[in-house]
């Protein structure tokens, strides 16, 4: 099984990093987790949320946020849109289920026809 990470959005603030103060260099990234496997692709309903200060070079984290940096935090957040988290189906699934779907017809056929 496959897993990929897909960037749904990414947008550098201006706000102060709660670690060096500096303005110029906070990064919010949003991200999703997909596992794929050969019959299916099925998007991780968790999103993850990183704001990276690239000044300083520090993760931070939401306890160390500020209420200027929630507000973005949630404004950005909405412009987020992650994959459906259903499963998608692959032509080779597709193509086993008529096959079975095929080799149950015949068996009906022929237990109906005796």
């Amino acid at each position: 099984m496959e897993t990929k990470k897909h960037l749904l959005h990414s947008a550098k603030i201006n706000n102060n990093c709660p670690e060096c103060f500096s303005t110029e260099g906070l990064e919010f990234s949003f991200s999703q987790i997909e596992k794929e496997t050969q019959l299916y692709r099925k998007a991780d309903q968790k999103i993850e949320e990183i704001l990276f200060c690239h000044s300083c070079g520090h993760t931070i984290f939401p306890v160390n946020w500020n209420d200027d940096i929630e507000r973005v935090y949630s404004y950005h957040k909405k412009l987020a849109n992650p994959y459906s988290s259903g499963y998608k189906l692959k032509p080779l699934a597709y193509l086993i289920i008529l096959i079975d779907l095929i080799i149950l017809g015949i068996i009906i056929f022929l237990l109906v026809k005796d």
